[in-house]
């Protein structure tokens, strides 16, 4: 039980830093294109390696002890079917409302949302755009919530990295959906709130998570064939996050160079972790 807790304290956290970004923007901290990218690119790199390095390996050791024939085939095929399902939630998300797309990184630049507003003036219209990102950013928070959560309860440690990962990568969905609300209501309050509660749907995927094993009885710690699977799958999830989300946006805010840097670093910090741990 305390380690379920403690994976729902990291999912919430990982979550919660879409409030971070809001806060950011809103309260116009400075902040540096190259330094985001650079931790987007990090991020990136945390993802990649526990998911190649950690999560699919010890998916595979574990389906071999179960004595599943062809477990290990089953492993892989698991691992794309996360790919699959982030994939089919990106498309159902239209490309205007896709938090994919990177925003201005302060109130005074020049966002799509200020563009909305000089050419249209219509802020109930605005208003909608905020609504929709948020709720856009909400559906795809919510295989990130149950990656969070299966990585934690596998370990500890795995699930301090996955948390790191994903806060870093949600601080510019917040900025996303506090840039239009704040200009639609000019309430920084309201801006704050709606960017706070869009990550707040990852803590919904862990327990949306917790609640199907419990009803069809699947061990969350391991046991059995079913957990090593969504493992898999869980680390297919995080590598298309990385390489459809993360490094596309870090190359947005700042160059090629520093995102790819920002990776390397990202693991070689995970990788150094392993061997001291």
């Amino acid at each position: 039980m305390n380690g379920i807790i403690s994976a729902l304290i990291l999912t919430l956290i990982a979550g919660a830093a879409t409030g971070i970004g809001g806060a950011l923007v809103l309260f116009k901290k400075k902040i540096s294109s190259d330094f985001l990218a650079g931790a987007l690119g990090l991020s990136a790199g945390v993802m990649i390696f526990i998911s190649m390095a950690e999560m699919f390996p010890e998916s595979q050791e574990m389906i071999a002890g179960t004595g599943l024939a062809h477990g290990e085939a089953f492993v892989l095929v698991a691992f794309f079917v996360g790919m699959g399902l982030i994939t089919l939630i990106d498309f159902a998300i239209p490309e205007y409302e896709n938090p994919h797309e990177a925003p201005g990184l302060s109130l005074d630049s020049k966002t799509a949302a200020v563009g909305m507003l000089e050419q249209t003036g219509n802020e109930k219209a605005m208003h909608r755009l905020g609504l929709l990102s948020a709720l856009a950013i909400a559906v795809h928070n919510f295989p990130e919530g149950i990656a969070t959560f299966i990585g934690a309860l596998n370990d500890p440690e795995m699930g301090a990295g996955i948390t790191f990962a994903i806060a870093i990568h949600n601080i510019p969905e917040g900025i996303a959906v506090a840039i239009p609300i704040y200009y639609a209501t000019k309430s920084k309050g309201k801006a704050l709130l709606y960017a706070t509660l869009s990550g707040m749907s990852e803590v919904i995927g862990a327990l949306l998570c917790l609640a199907v094993t419990a009803i069809f009885g699947i061990e969350l710690t391991g046991g059995g064939p079913a957990f090593p699977l969504v493992m898999s799958a869980v680390a297919g999830i995080m590598i298309y996050i990385s390489l459809d989300e993360l490094l596309p946006t870090a190359e947005k805010y700042g160059k090629h160079h520093i995102a790819i840097a920002g990776v390397v670093g990202g693991m070689a910090i995970m990788g150094i972790s392993l061997l001291i741990m």
